[in-house]
């Protein structure tokens, strides 16, 4: 079993527990792969039954808890041991204005809510970019209502002292071979493209640098190696 470094603390043997919020999505089975692989221990919430097949393929244990109908209690009961929460969630392609809101944002603020009440500290939202900005009028009411879901998500979480928060921001989604390389800082940054098995890598690196917390960071490809764009931000003096 690898040793774990936890912030700067003094590493001890035995790997992670995480809860990933979304578990069925197309980041989140990549993510659950990559920390199965290594030993860590993984649940993946998910709404629909018939996804629990996938999830643990993955090599993470599939839990089935709709975030759009359950209450904090419930959820908070999934949550015991665990040492982060990921918020992979979304609402998707093809819904609706209001489904944005009720995914996008209240399934946050529920998780949120819930990781306190179970007393777990890490959590690590993925967003997206221009979330909190004023949203571009050209592209819709659907769009619009995603962007703002977003946005009141990422101020739910800043506004948390029991938390220790990260908000990730990738830019556009793309299902390309992982390139291990990696523009990742606090924005703006600029747009651009970023696959899926990087998010995930990078997702992985910045939960073993539980000291790179309470920030918002945007994540495209680039030129630096994911490991040293994380190292970068834990010996950049913040």
């Amino acid at each position: 079993m690898r040793l774990r470094d936890f912030g700067g603390a003094a590493p001890y043997d035995r790997g992670m527990d995480i809860v990933i919020a979304g578990g069925h999505g197309k980041i989140a089975l990549r993510l659950s792969r990559l920390l199965a692989e290594r030993g860590d221990t993984v649940r993946g919430l998910i709404r629909n039954p018939a996804h629990a097949g996938d999830v643990r393929d993955a090599g993470a244990e599939p839990v089935v808890c709709d975030l759009e109908a359950a209450g904090v209690e419930e959820v908070a009961g999934h949550l015991p041991g665990a040492d982060a929460v990921v918020f992979a969630a979304g609402a998707g392609p093809g819904s609706g204005a209001a489904r944005k809101d009720t995914v996008d944002r209240a399934a946050s603020v529920l998780m949120a809510d819930a990781a306190e009440r179970a007393g777990v500290r890490g959590f690590v939202q993925i967003s997206a970019m221009g979330a909190g900005d004023p949203p571009d009028p050209g592209r819709g009411e659907v769009w619009e209502a995603y962007i703002r879901a977003r946005g009141a998500a990422e101020e739910d979480l800043r506004r948390r002292d029991a938390l220790d928060w990260l908000i990730l921001r990738p830019g556009r989604l793309t299902d390309d071979p992982p390139t291990g390389r990696v523009h990742l800082a606090e924005p703006p940054i600029g747009r651009g493209e970023v696959t899926r098995d990087d998010v995930a890598a990078v997702i992985v690196a910045l939960l073993d640098a539980a000291d790179v917390r309470r920030r918002t960071l945007d994540l495209l490809n680039g030129d630096t190696p994911v490991a040293d764009a994380v190292a970068a931000l834990r010996g950049d003096g913040r």
